[in-house]
């Protein structure tokens, strides 16, 4: 007979050795260069996830940062060549975690969003950021995930300026 872990167990235990036998992928993005130059600890906060993916047990070389997007305004899939190949070698199986800095943010989109989510649990894939660690194929992780990318989403707003220095979310 197997011994199920309790939940409070598991929390602990959700990076695997066979998440490990792959890569940990680091996606760093920014969306103008201005963002780039001007919030620099942003950008610092986000390559100091390779220390993370270290610290849960990936070697150095077994980390792969995916920068092609920093300073760069896209929206879609297709306008935004790091997203293209994370998700591609995350649908390859290459990857084992996906780190970002806010994981909602890794997609302009909310369907970007559920369908890296989507991916991320076919291929056995986590998810990490500076908060935890995730399993999207875990209802309850899923289920958090979603409730991060629906947030976003809603404060994801255009920013106007009407005839004062208050600036308004539409």
């Amino acid at each position: 007979m197997t011994a199920v872990g309790l939940p409070w167990e598991r929390l602990e235990g959700k990076v695997q050795p066979w998440h490990r036998d792959r890569l940990a992928a680091v996606y760093v993005r920014q969306s103008t260069a201005g963002q780039v130059r001007d919030h620099q600890e942003s950008t610092r906060l986000q390559y100091a996830l390779v220390e993370r993916a270290v610290a849960l047990g990936w070697p150095p070389a077994r980390v792969l940062v995916i920068d092609e997007d920093l300073g760069h305004s896209a929206s879609g899939i297709d306008a935004r060549p790091g997203f293209q190949r994370l998700v591609s070698e995350v649908g390859l199986d290459h990857v084992g975690i996906v780190l970002g800095i806010e994981m909602s943010r890794l997609a302009r989109s909310g369907r970007e969003w559920h369908q890296l989510l989507e991916l991320c649990a076919l291929a056995g894939s986590l998810l990490g950021d500076p908060d935890g660690v995730y399993d999207p194929s875990d209802h309850n992780d899923r289920l958090l995930l979603g409730l991060k990318g629906t947030i976003s989403g809603a404060t994801r707003g255009r920013t106007k300026r009407v005839n004062s220095p208050v600036e308004v979310r539409c």
